[in-house]
């Protein structure tokens, strides 16, 4: 990594917010404490020469993230679905960098379809609309395919993203290195496994096959569930720069005022974002990890449609159920359970005091619970959160980061379609259905079963396994004969055994 890039990269970054006029609209929108106020403007100030310029015609935050580029405009997308964090207007301001940013000429697009798709625009198709939506990675065209006069989405990377995703994250290294070097204690926080992460998110995207990979996969998890769409990808018409799904009709999830013209519930449907996200989260395992406005729309029958599937998030059983129990405990006002729950996952160090740490989780979990939703500060409960973890010394959970950041991103969804959403009544039934699925009889029968087929999967080598287990102790200065294959026992007597075993061990678990 270039250490003089990434040095100016970082300056240009806070000359470029002071020569916008967005520093100090940051700085309010987040309520900076004086020092942090004080320590960016000297920062910022001195090099404000420096700093891009922007478009004059944009918000001066939205104008200051676009001009430093598309791994700042992802951020600034997750905090326009955060009117509670940065304030209304500003989230409003920021709306924008879901799917409305300036667009790269359609010949352009047009010449990448051609030469990924090896046919002339024409050929494939009968209509080519401009660019309907632009966003960071890629934007979207309107078209019709010449065969089936299906109308679709064509979805067309836009040209050099990768060099310029590759110099932001490389500055983002740079700078979690630094922070690392200069306050060890930030260093539970692993900034640069956060980074790193982000890194491996953002690449995936910026492969088409991936994502109609991933809308395929969603598809066939999702195909039961009720009030849900999602348009299906067109495999013979996309390649790595090109994407080519069904066109999902529907109104903007993020037009509330649309929404109640149209005769839709939007209490209903904000409770639906919510159960969705968490339906897949916790019985899947597989969800969508980019749900702002810009990939929500809202069908005229009220379905919720997602489509966008460049970043999709992946959770492992356990941490599925760990996960689960968290936030059943948090609904039932369980602390100590949702205590006792981290220490177990090795969340919290063991040597820190369980009762004070629920007590704490008490102090974060208690303001939400029956106040009205248009009063409770998510950013001071973020920050009271951080201060938790950071004096229970909680290291941060990278197989987590995308749950936490979606389900950040979710709330402020629904919550912008129903301010008045309780978010723990719209989890309650999902979650409360997953333990019952998951953490009761039925759950440790097939846990059960899944040892005995992986010890049964293995069966043929135990014998070897145990036979040089028992030489090595009685024999630990030679090396193990070399023996014959039919030595080995009968692989059905092993898988009897192995059946057996598996089961001893599933009783001896539960």
């Amino acid at each position: 990594m270039r250490g003089p890039h990434n040095i100016l990269r970082l300056i240009r970054t806070g000359a470029t917010f002071e020569r916008t006029g967005a520093m100090g609209v940051a700085l309010d929108a987040v309520e900076a404490p004086p020092r942090l106020r004080l320590a960016a403007r000297v920062l910022g100030w001195p090099f404000r020469w420096l700093g891009y310029r922007g478009d004059p015609a944009l918000p001066p935050v939205t104008r200051a993230i676009t001009a430093l580029g598309p791994a700042y405009i992802k951020f600034g997308q997750i905090l326009s679905t955060r009117a509670d964090v940065v304030g209304t207007e500003l989230a409003d301001q920021l709306r924008m960098l879901q799917d409305r940013l300036p667009a790269f000429p359609t010949d352009i697009a047009k010449q990448i379809v051609e030469a990924d798709l090896r046919q002339p625009v024409d050929v494939l198709f009968s209509e080519f609309s401009e660019p309907v939506a632009a966003a960071s990675i890629a934007q979207v065209h309107r078209a019709r395919v010449r065969e089936t006069g299906r109308e679709v989405a064509v979805k067309v990377l836009r040209p050099g993203i990768a060099a310029a995703f590759r110099r932001d994250i490389d500055a983002f290294h740079f700078a979690a290195r630094i922070i690392e070097a200069l306050s060890p204690g930030s260093r539970r926080l692993r900034p640069r496994d956060v980074v790193s992460h982000f890194e491996s998110v953002v690449t995936g995207e910026q492969d088409m096959r991936l994502e109609a990979a991933a809308a395929s996969e969603f598809y066939e998890n999702t195909r039961e569930d009720a009030n849900f769409q999602l348009p299906l990808p067109h495999w013979h018409l996309s390649s790595r720069r090109v994407l080519t799904s069904d066109w999902a009709e529907g109104l903007p999830m993020g037009d509330r005022q649309a929404l109640i013209a149209a005769g839709h519930d939007t209490t209903q449907i904000a409770t639906r974002v919510i159960q969705l996200f968490l339906q897949h989260a916790l019985r899947d395992g597989f969800f969508h990890a980019d749900m702002h406005h810009g990939n929500l729309k809202v069908a005229p029958n009220g379905d919720v449609i997602a489509y966008d599937f460049g970043i999709m998030g992946e959770i492992d059983e356990y941490t599925r159920r760990v996960y689960a129990e968290i936030l059943m405990g948090f609904i039932r006002r369980d602390y100590r359970r949702v205590a006792r729950v981290h220490f177990e996952a090795g969340y919290v160090p063991r040597d820190r005091d369980e009762a004070a740490f629920a007590r704490a989780l008490r102090a974060v979990g208690e303001p939400i619970f029956g106040a009205d939703a248009s009063r409770i500060s998510m950013a001071n409960l973020l920050g009271y959160l951080f201060e938790v973890t950071e004096r229970f010394g909680m290291r941060t959970q990278t197989q987590l980061i995308l749950l936490q950041r979606t389900m950040v991103v979710v709330e402020g969804v629904a919550r912008s379609v129903d301010p008045q959403l309780n978010i723990w009544d719209a989890a309650k039934p999902v979650v409360s259905d997953y333990i019952k699925s998951n953490l009761g009889p039925r759950a440790l029968a097939s846990d059960m079963a899944k040892v005995a087929q992986t010890v049964g999967r293995y069966g043929p080598l135990l014998p070897r396994i145990v036979e040089r287990a028992l030489w090595d102790r009685a024999h630990p200065d030679e090396a193990l004969p070399a023996q014959p294959d039919r030595r080995a026992l009968p692989l059905w007597l092993v898988t009897v055994l192995s059946l057996a075993a598996g089961a001893a061990v599933g009783l001896g678990l539960g």
